[in-house]
């Protein structure tokens, strides 16, 4: 399946959770948000949250400074 992250696309195996997204992108474990189709998805349900063909996902990270 293809999905959108940031505006770019990639190749996931169907049926795979945001949790094997996030361990792929290698995202750290705090300071990190994801959105999928523009819903935020509360960290605790990266596990059970199966990612479709087509969606877009927005990864939001954290920054320092002003």
């Amino acid at each position: 399946m293809i999905i959108h992250i940031n505006n770019q696309s990639v190749v996931l195996p169907e049926g795979s959770a945001l949790a094997v997204l996030a361990s792929e992108l290698e995202l750290p474990a705090q300071g990190v948000a994801i959105a999928v189709n523009n819903r935020m998805v509360p960290r605790m349900g990266w596990e059970s949250h199966q990612l479709a063909d087509g969606d877009r996902v927005t990864v939001i990270k954290a920054a320092c400074g002003g």
